[in-house]
């Protein structure tokens, strides 16, 4: 049997996560442009959602199916729907095909994504294991810090389709470049694939992840149809563990999830996935919108995350050895709060320069926290186990962003109804929401025409309401803390386990 290139296998398992966690945000900036194009402002936010709704509830599965198949199949498989879809995405004549498009271009990114942090957890033991995955995660940090940014270039340059089509010729080379030097030896038997639970799980993910997405924009959270959502997919979720205790090869093996490592690095993914998209989402339009940067200066603000991110991976790879898992989560942890409590200093007058520190410190915590959690996993449990439980982290990252950019949004709408009640601004611009203020705000030629005291108003609320969204990300960066002292303790042997 040939031996396998972990150096290539690595550099190509790269540019696959590279594409896939940039197209969930690259776009963002391209959106008004695809709008002006096929029309359909109506179903604007179903070509983020759908995206994200496919990819959350393929990506527990795709993780099954590696323990069972092999690695190497399954992330060709979702590279190539990834692919596919990521060029019928480009030739989209109607709003309606490309969020369908779009759809299946999720189903190849729950591949792509969980598998090739598997496939490096399996060729490399230990402390190296530690080292590349942080570099891993890494890339998967900065494509989606610079994704947006990368949008707007592509737009202005080549147009809108090559967001997708960029993906076509570097996705090709991936995956020759995956079948060309990754070797694999498994073991053939009969396998039963648990269908059953696997629908009940995607219902009830794809269920929980549509409400929590339109929570605080379509419906209030305590509207009958959130609430109804939830309980729907609590309902469907109680009929998968129901079948997961008698399935022969069940999709989510519940001894794996109750082991404390695994449960513990999946609740403290929930934490650091949230506050990865909540300082990516707010901070860029503070500065743009409140301070009156430029777009460059506003993106600087967060590029500063994807500096402080790798570092701090590349550390937490002889870091880990030298004090443990948990000690390292904690301190990531700590950092994170460090971050937030900086962030709530930031006002009307901040510097640009005091958001990109604030973004920089954030980046260190997030870089110890989650590389310590896909390392410890894949320490903890056998390679019959590993896809599942390295799948398990990355669906609780998306699962992260998904509740706490829902729980942000609601947050700075409620304050700004609440500064402007009463206002005549509202009915002189229509401004009595967060996306109508920033429209205005964001908008050069429309700042420009406001005059100076209704421009303090406005910048003042959104400054307001923004600054409301930085104490939650205390709160979930606390709780996250709090999270982490769960993590069993000890010094790891030079396989990574305690």
């Amino acid at each position: 049997m040939k031996q396998t290139n972990r150096k290539w296998v690595t550099v190509f398992l790269m540019a696959g996560i590279f594409l896939a966690a940039m197209e969930a945000t690259i776009v963002a900036t391209a959106m008004p442009t695809i709008v002006g194009k096929l029309g359909g402002f109506a179903h604007f936010t179903w070509v983020f959602s759908m995206f994200l709704l496919t990819q959350a509830a393929s990506v527990p599965i795709y993780g099954k199916l590696a323990d069972l198949y092999g690695r190497k199949p399954v992330f060709v498989l979702g590279a190539v729907v990834f692919i596919a879809s990521s060029a019928l995405c480009g030739f989209a004549h109607t709003m309606t095909q490309l969020i369908i498009f779009r759809a299946i271009q999720g189903l190849g990114a729950g591949s792509v994504l969980p598998i090739a942090m598997v496939i490096v957890g399996d060729l490399y033991p230990g402390q190296e294991r530690a080292k590349v995955q942080g570099v891993l995660s890494s890339v998967w940090a900065i494509a989606a810090v610079v994704g947006p940014a990368l949008g707007g270039i592509i737009v202005q340059t080549i147009g809108w389709p090559w967001i997708f089509e960029i993906n076509v010729p570097f996705g090709i080379i991936t995956i020759a470049g995956v079948m060309s030097f990754l070797h694999e030896k498994v073991e053939r038997h009969g396998h039963k694939v648990d269908y059953p639970g696997a629908l009940m799980l995607t219902i009830s993910i794809i269920t929980l992840l549509f409400a929590l997405l339109q929570a605080g924009v379509r419906w209030a959270w305590a509207s009958p149809e959130f609430i109804g959502m939830v309980l729907l997919a609590v309902a469907f979720f109680a009929l998968f563990i129901w079948i997961e205790t008698t399935a022969k090869e069940p999709v989510l093996p519940l001894a794996v999830v109750r082991q404390p490592m695994v449960l513990v690095a999946n609740i403290c993914a929930i934490i650091t996935g949230g506050l990865t998209i909540g300082a990516s989402s707010f901070l860029p339009t503070f500065s743009q919108g409140v301070l009156g940067t430029n777009a460059i200066v506003a993106g600087a603000t967060i590029v500063t995350l994807s500096i402080g991110w790798p570092i701090a991976s590349t550390l937490s790879g002889k870091l880990i050895w030298r004090y443990g898992y948990r000690t390292i989560e904690i301190a990531g942890m700590l950092f994170c709060i460090i971050a937030s409590i900086m962030y709530l200093e930031i006002g009307v007058s901040s510097s640009p320069l005091y958001i990109a520190l604030c973004s920089f410190v954030m980046g260190i915590g997030l870089g110890l926290a989650s590389t310590t959690q896909i390392v410890s996993i894949q320490s903890t449990v056998d390679w019959k186990q590993r896809g599942i439980a390295t799948s398990s982290v990355m669906f609780s990252r998306i699962l992260g962003s998904t509740l706490l950019v829902a729980m942000l949004g609601t947050i700075v709408n409620t304050s700004l109804t609440g500064t402007l009640v009463g206002s005549p601004l509202i009915k002189k611009y229509g401004v009595s929401d967060s996306v109508s203020i920033t429209n205005l705000l964001l908008d050069p030629a429309s700042r420009a025409a406001l005059p100076h005291a209704n421009l303090d108003v406005l910048a003042n609320a959104l400054a307001g309401g923004i600054h409301m969204t930085f104490w939650l990300m205390l709160i979930v960066s606390i709780i996250g803390m709090f999270a982490s002292f769960r993590m069993p303790a000890g010094v790891p042997d030079k396989h990574g386990r305690l």
